[in-house]
């Protein structure tokens, strides 16, 4: 299990490093492929991932992603406003074949998942060339980067639980050291940058970036976490071996890309 986990985590590090090298179209359809499948993984968890609820929720992302590519602002919010019309509508005209539950997570899986992941595309596009891509990393960073810090701090020195009904594995300490440990990784990060590209990227904002954005990831992975136990499942999927679906895997992701798109926005 460990060997398949590791070897489908470095392929995908590896596709990301790729799509987010490339940037512009490549990476906008990843984000925009990645985000219809978490969708379609919510709508499973509350049995709507093939009937209307679904459907109109998927259009909806496919509608947002649109006002993206063809960079129309006032596109996004009516995107959104016109899927939560369409959804409601079915939920009237179709009465009562879906429980309010079922609608209002497929509706929130369009917030959840689509607009939030799209973040990821948006850093990107925040700059050019390799600032661009420096904007995406430090999405990871905070969050995979701090996931994997919390999980060696908390091996070696976990003692008190974080949430101990909703995640008995995670500790106070692990916690500590993931937001302590990516912030130390945003350094290093921009240090890098500095000495390969001849930049002038502070180190103390690198760190405090990826360091809030640690504390923002464990609110996503946790609240994932909750989801599931609500609905009683152990994974959104199986798309990749060893780490579940899209959810499983980019759920500290979801919460990290918004957060990083605006502190980079308004910080660098």
């Amino acid at each position: 299990m460990f060997k398949t986990r590791l070897l489908s985590g470095i392929v995908l590090v590896i596709v990301l490093a790729l799509v987010i090298g490339f940037g512009g179209n490549v990476l906008f359809a990843f984000t925009l492929v990645i985000s219809l499948i978490g969708m379609y993984e919510l709508n499973k968890v509350v049995k709507v991932e093939n009937k209307l609820p679904g459907v109109v929720a998927l259009l909806g992302g496919v509608l947002y992603y649109s006002s993206l590519f063809f960079k129309v602002e006032s596109l996004k919010l009516a995107s959104l406003v016109l899927a939560l019309i369409l959804m409601m509508a079915v939920y009237v005209f179709s009465f009562p074949k879906f429980e309010a539950n079922q609608i209002i997570t497929s509706y929130f899986g369009l917030i959840y998942v689509a607009v939030m992941i799209s973040y990821i595309y948006q850093a990107r596009m925040l700059k050019s060339g390799a600032e661009g891509v420096a904007l995406a990393v430090l999405i990871f960073i905070s969050s995979w980067g701090s996931d994997t810090c919390a999980y060696c701090v908390g091996m070696l020195l976990g003692k008190r639980k974080l949430a101990p009904i909703l995640s008995p594995k995670k500790s106070v300490e692990g916690g500590i050291g993931g937001v302590l440990g990516a912030a130390l990784l945003g350094c290093l990060f921009a240090f890098i940058l500095n000495k390969t590209g001849n930049g002038s990227h502070s180190l103390l904002l690198y760190a405090l970036i990826c360091g809030v954005g640690a504390v923002i990831s464990m609110i996503g992975d946790l609240a994932a976490s909750a989801i599931k136990r609500n609905h009683e499942i152990k994974d959104y999927g199986t798309l990749i071996p060893g780490h579940g679906g899209i959810l499983d895997r980019f759920d500290s992701v979801i919460f990290t890309a918004p957060i990083i798109y605006y502190m980079a926005l308004y910080l660098l």
